[in-house]
């Protein structure tokens, strides 16, 4: 159908529909047909991942009469996925949704359209909770309902009594300006449609419909409200809190809880006791902890070369460690992260390697750290059970009475080892691969979109590490290169705890405890709420380390301020190092950095 004459696109989303879709389509278009000129408007299925009859009831319609289209997916898009994929293809100015259970009553439909086709309103919607006209719903549904609309009034400053009504109309050029900024998928997207839109000082009709509920409801109670709730939380994010955090707020807070932190440590612990384990800690130990760490730098340099080589750029080695020294450096001098974008400034400004690549490049390296903490944790805990050091730690912490407790603790930590590993081999055999094994597991499990979602991630992972898994050597240089990085990290923790004088403990469990508090520690530091995670990376590295051995919180306290002492004192010198060997402002880089930045996985290092 040519798009020329076209002024008003319906879109009715379609997930099953066999027995309604065809009287469905013909009630459309008749009533369209009662107020519209002949072929000024369009009827479209967008029908997402349908397994009845419904695209070949949609086919042969769409083959009948000019005025029906009809969009297949092979997959689950969402109901707002659907939509947007049908608007996007659509040829009217006028923009047009509705339930295909028809709830609604159709002589609405005149209002809703001509509502925006006149260029009176931008968006128009259906209300179910109009004072004048109250709908009759059902109790579980009306309670959700209700209470659905009042958090997003209440949260979002929304002036709407009815967000997911599923009777809507928008003008073209609005409806696409609005859906840059949507992040929804699924039933939470009317609701987020209509909420960006009264930020944006569009003109809202809300008027009240007769509704009238058909069928079962496809939306999860228990499910789809939690999932929709946590939405409004991640808009009332993104609209109040997100605009406040400028880099001058960062930075205070950063300072801010950094000093509440010490506080509070002098307050609460034995600060003096931790200071005197600190004095007789063994300076030789400590010292060759640090030569330890030093001799990690290089590798990361050599695993960044690697990366590189496989979207075809090739640098130096102490080039690549230069730059890694810098990055890490804006991390340890400002807080939320921001050094992050530094390394891909750094590449741009002196290589000329574009930001893209060096983002990319970043997010590999980021995703093989996630994916050698994942391993070595699994490995961690079945090498535990299997040589019996894991039931005695836990009897340590919970008492002898307690043993069958500890046992059923063991075997749970090792079912999460092999789960671990396993889910490692997937996620490395699903990259290896065509086809992306977890989007196909989770789709068979649900086809919820927030399932699709969390796959959609999973598949960013995998994206990531493909870069580099279809070259089997050079898959084998990262993730050796990875596992080289983080087993020098621990053994830098290990050195630091030996030195202190209360701790003796076994070989084994020596390691299982200084990998855990290690990789606990920069999970951590991840929150961006401190410059370089201090205070972070002690807490959870103390809390690991004393709660699950006989070492003393004041040590435990000591070796964490010390370990993480040194590796801060060999980033900041390597760092400053670098920055005059490159010629590179910190400062500038940072600024640079932060404004090319794009969505990444936080980094994992110090």
């Amino acid at each position: 159908m040519s798009g020329g004459s076209v002024e008003v696109s319906v879109v009715l989303p379609s997930y099953n529909e066999e027995a309604t879709i065809e009287n469905t389509v013909e009630t459309t278009l008749d009533t369209l047909e009662s107020f519209l000129p002949p072929d000024s408007f369009e009827v479209i299925v967008a029908e997402d991942g349908c397994d009845d009859r419904t695209p070949e009831i949609a086919d042969r319609m769409a083959a009948q009469d000019k005025r029906v289209r009809h969009f297949h997916s092979d997959e689950r898009l969402g109901r707002g996925g659907a939509l947007n994929r049908a608007f996007e293809e659509s040829n009217g100015e006028t923009l047009v949704y509705f339930d295909t259970d028809l709830a609604t009553d159709m002589r609405h439909l005149e209002e809703l359209v001509e509502s925006v086709r006149s260029g009176e309103y931008d968006f128009a919607t259906g209300s179910r909770w109009m004072p004048e006209n109250v709908a009759d719903r059902p109790a579980k549904r009306d309670v959700a309902s209700r209470g659905f609309n009042g958090l997003t009034r209440l949260f979002l400053r929304s002036d709407l009594r009815d967000h997911q009504c599923g009777f809507k109309a928008f003008d073209r050029t609005a409806l696409f300006d609005v859906l840059a900024d949507v992040g929804d998928n699924h039933w939470f997207w009317d609701t987020e449609v209509l909420v960006r839109a009264q930020r944006k000082g569009y003109e809202i009709k809300e008027f009240s419909v007769d509704w009238t509920p058909k069928g079962d409801t496809k939306v999860d109670l228990v499910r789809d409200v939690f999932g929709m709730g946590s939405q409004i939380g991640r808009c009332w994010w993104e609209f109040t809190v997100v605009p406040r955090i400028t880099r001058g707020v960062s930075i205070a807070v950063g300072v801010l809880l950094t000093i509440i932190a010490v506080a509070l440590m002098g307050r609460y612990l034995p600060l003096g006791k931790v200071l005197d384990q600190m004095e007789h800690a063994n300076l030789a130990l400590v010292a060759l902890a640090a030569v330890v760490y030093v001799f990690s730098w290089p590798l990361r340099g050599v695993r960044y070369k690697n990366i590189l080589e496989k979207l075809g750029y090739t640098e130096s080695t102490g080039f690549l460690t230069g730059a890694i020294f810098i990055s890490q450096t804006g991390n340890l001098v400002f807080p939320a992260r921001l050094g992050d974008g530094v390394r891909a400034y750094v590449m741009k400004a002196r290589r000329n390697i574009p930001y893209p690549s060096g983002f990319a490049s970043l997010a590999v390296e980021r995703v093989f750290d996630l994916l050698t903490i994942t391993v070595l944790a699994g490995v961690v805990l079945i090498g535990l059970t299997v040589t019996g050091q894991a039931a005695t730690i836990v009897q340590a912490v919970t008492g002898a009475k307690h043993a069958d407790a500890a046992r059923t603790a063991v075997y749970v930590a090792a079912g999460v080892g092999v789960l671990a590993i396993a889910a490692v081999a997937v996620i490395i055999a699903s990259a290896r691969s065509d086809s992306n094994l977890v989007r196909s597991f989770v789709t068979r499990v649900s086809s919820d979109s927030y399932a699709n979602h969390i796959a959609g991630i999973v598949e960013r992972f995998t994206g990531d590490v493909q870069m580099v898994a279809n070259d089997r050597e050079a898959f084998a240089s990262v993730g050796l290169s990875s596992l080289a990085i983080w087993s020098l990290d621990v053994l830098t923790a290990i050195l630091v705890l030996t030195a202190f004088r209360d701790v003796s403990l076994t070989l084994v469990t020596l390691v299982a405890i200084g990998f855990f508090a290690v990789s606990v520690g920069n999970l951590a530091k991840v929150l961006p709420l401190s410059p370089g995670g201090v205070g972070l990376y002690e807490a959870a590295f103390t809390v690991f380390v004393a709660g699950l051995t006989p070492i003393p919180w004041e040590v435990a306290l000591g070796a964490a301020i010390v370990d993480h002492a040194v590796k801060n004192v060999v980033t900041l010198v390597g760092g400053v190092g670098s920055m005059f060997s490159l010629n590179v402002s910190l400062t500038q880089a940072v600024e640079e950095g932060r404004d090319v930045s794009v969505e990444e996985p936080a980094s994992l290092d110090d």
